[in-house]
């Protein structure tokens, strides 16, 4: 399941500050694969299971 970056930015964002958005922003590819950026979204304290089930295992509807 892919997600855009900037869902994971924001939510970096609203929960540890700027500073670390902007870091996550530069580092993160423009779309995330909760399978393959596990890892690196691990870097951040985003779990990978925890996003899939907010979305019921389906990919965000951009809007």
């Amino acid at each position: 399941m892919e997600i855009p970056k900037s869902m994971i930015v924001e939510r970096i964002r609203s929960r540890d500050g700027a500073e670390a958005a902007d870091s996550a922003d530069r580092e993160l590819p423009e779309k995330l694969d909760l399978d393959g950026d596990a890892e690196l979204l691990s870097r951040y304290n985003i779990n990978a299971d925890q996003i899939r089930e907010e979305f019921g295992g389906q990919p965000p509807v951009a809007g």
